[in-house]
């Protein structure tokens, strides 16, 4: 019997993707990025903004406050830190 060796890989799943506006650049390496989603009301279907806070790895420390920035989920960084910086999109 012939034993094939064929190496298979993990094809890498989908990471989820943000957009938002950066809040605070004052730890090192480390963007606070607020995101605000639009989502209907469990109860009364009106449209309300919700937002969330996600802690961000900037290897560069390219980002400044007020920056809209894309952020991609990652493997965990830190305490707080599943997210990395993806590119800036306006300044």
């Amino acid at each position: 019997m012939s034993e094939e060796t064929t190496t298979t890989t993990k094809p890498q799943g989908l990471r989820k993707t943000r957009v938002g506006v950066v809040v605070s650049t004052k730890m090192s390496k480390t963007i606070v990025v607020e995101y605000v989603a639009r989502v209907p009301h469990p109860v009364f279907k009106k449209i309300v903004k919700k937002s969330k806070k996600f802690y961000a790895h900037d290897e560069n420390e390219t980002a400044k406050v007020g920056d809209k920035v894309r952020i991609r989920e990652t493997r965990p960084l830190s305490a707080l830190k599943r997210w990395e910086l993806v590119e800036i999109l306006k300044h």
